[in-house]
């Protein structure tokens, strides 16, 4: 690990000069790879003259400064707090080295890419106020202003802040522990910027952020709507539907780590990678290494498949046209990275997606509660649930188009254009729309929408509006989150209005 050691404070011979003399021992005495920048030492004007701090011209030292930045995986900042907040000239320091283009490049949408991701921070810092008071009374605005709002927009994260202080009442004895502690900080570091703990909830956040939980509850209703549709709430057989339920959530585990796994060249080249698309980014920001999603994706199967053998154990559960339909889902819900299938590189990406979403557990949770795959009922279900997905994962592959198509995937949006995809997605939101009135009009599928469903009506209205606003506009050149949010709120109408009918 690189350290980048900076000592803030305007005058060295200062209680933070000694701190930091202690802090670099500390470094020293562990072995680690460190640099130093001085504040007060360095020749630049802190003030920006210009309208961007680009136009100015750049002394060496902020230069070196630059360059330090870049080449550090870990930033030490030590300082005093004066006013509440950084002493002016270190102030001006970051002004002119977080520049734009090297700290952080705004993009056309508003919004802006942290160019300095994956580095880490630590703060050290003396004041007067006592900690406490500047903790719960002020709201340590120094601290959230350096670390959140300056470090934190350009992609650091702090992970550590040490107070040292009152100053102004410390004698020599407590001057002695704080310069122990900070010599035991800069020790420290030999094991990395995390301590035990730290690593311990990043790996678990890690994790967490892989499974992309945000699509789990979809899968959810619509399988719980299948077996409602075989089965009412006092009659359902609680074991199977559970374990059926679990074999989802493994599948759907294995396939968001074969999705990142599979799909990294994308999404690395991805600068609009949202909630529901770009993937969990798990891979591309070094949370978790190749080795541990195949390590997943190999433990989530496993599980998987073990499930399955308990499923097929419950006595009355139709075990080959359930375990049939498991194995359909699967091939199709991995086959959307993975070779050969690789669907989402040929065009069938939003397809599977919707197939895997509606039919592909709507069938099995039918299935699990008794129902007869020549049963009608869950498959008028899927259909219209089907539609009602399309537009939303059309949409998603807007934002990605640039990525997939320096990739060579070949999504509907680079195969049709963002324009044709628009097109698309509406024709999909009409018919979603007409179908489900039509089943719930002629009775179809009994009464299980019910006449709220009809309120589908006007959201598939400026459902559509808004695809037509997309279609003679310029398409956006980022993300559009609003319409994703339309069109993903589309589908809870043929997901929870007829869950909360059959409940």
């Amino acid at each position: 690990m690189r350290v980048l050691l900076i000592l803030g404070h305007p005058r060295k011979q200062s209680l933070c000069g000694a701190l930091y003399d202690a802090f670099r021992a500390g470094m020293r005495e562990a072995g680690v790879d460190y640099r130093e920048i001085i504040v007060a030492d360095l020749r630049f004007d802190p003030d920006v003259h210009q309208p961007s701090p680009n136009d100015q011209p750049q002394e060496p030292d902020i230069a070196r400064a630059q360059d330090l930045v870049a080449w550090a995986d870990h930033l030490v900042f030590i300082y005093p707090t004066w006013w509440g907040t950084l002493p002016a000239r270190m102030k001006g320091f970051l002004d002119r080295v977080l520049t734009p283009g090297f700290a952080f490049r705004h993009r056309p949408d508003g919004d802006w890419t942290r160019l300095l991701t994956g580095k880490t921070a630590q703060l050290l810092t003396t004041m007067d106020t006592p900690p406490w008071v500047y903790r719960w009374i002020y709201g340590s605005p120094g601290h959230r202003a350096l670390a959140s709002a300056t470090l934190g927009f350009c992609g650091v994260r702090t992970v550590r802040k040490t107070v040292f202080g009152p100053v102004s009442t410390g004698n020599v004895a407590q001057r002695k522990v704080w310069l122990e502690q900070a010599r035991n900080e800069g020790r420290r570091l030999h094991a990395g910027p995390l301590v035990a703990w730290q690593r311990g909830r990043d790996r678990a956040l890690a994790w967490l952020k892989a499974l992309r939980l945000q699509f789990y509850p979809m899968t959810w209703i619509a399988y719980t709507m299948g077996a409602l549709a075989a089965a009412r709430p006092g009659d359902l057989d609680l074991l199977a539907f559970w374990l059926g339920y679990l074999a989802l959530f493994l599948l759907e585990a294995a396939t968001v780590f074969c999705n990142d796994y599979f799909d990294f060249d994308s999404d690395r080249q991805n600068v609009n990678a949202g909630p529901f698309n770009g993937g969990s980014r798990v891979l591309v920001e070094g949370l978790l290494t190749f080795g541990d999603v195949r390590k997943g994706i190999f433990a989530a199967l496993g599980g998987y498949m073990l499930v399955l053998i308990l499923l097929i154990r419950i006595p009355d559960l139709a075990g080959v046209a359930l375990i049939g339909a498991y194995s359909v889902l699967a091939i199709l819900a991995l086959g959307y990275t993975v070779p050969p299938l690789k669907l989402s590189y040929r065009g069938l990406g939003e397809l599977d997606v919707a197939l895997t979403h509606s039919v592909g557990v709507i069938v099995p949770g039918y299935l699990i509660q008794g129902g007869a795959l020549s049963d009608p009922v869950p498959w008028l279900l899927s259909l219209t649930l089907l539609l009602s997905v399309l537009p939303s994962i059309i949409l998603s592959g807007v934002p990605d188009f640039e990525a997939d198509q320096a990739a060579g995937k070949r999504t509907l949006v680079v195969k049709l254009g963002k324009r044709g995809a628009a097109v698309a997605a509406m024709l999909a939101a009409a018919a979603a729309a007409g179908l489900v009135s039509a089943w719930q009009a002629l009775g179809l599928v009994g009464d299980i929408y019910g006449a709220l469903i009809f309120a589908v009506l006007p959201h598939a209205a400026w459902l559509l509006w808004r695809l037509n606003r997309f279609l003679h506009q310029p398409p956006p050149p980022g993300r559009i989150d609003g319409l994703m949010v339309l069109s993903i709120t589309f589908i809870l109408w043929f997901g929870v209005v007829p869950l909360l009918r059959l409940w």
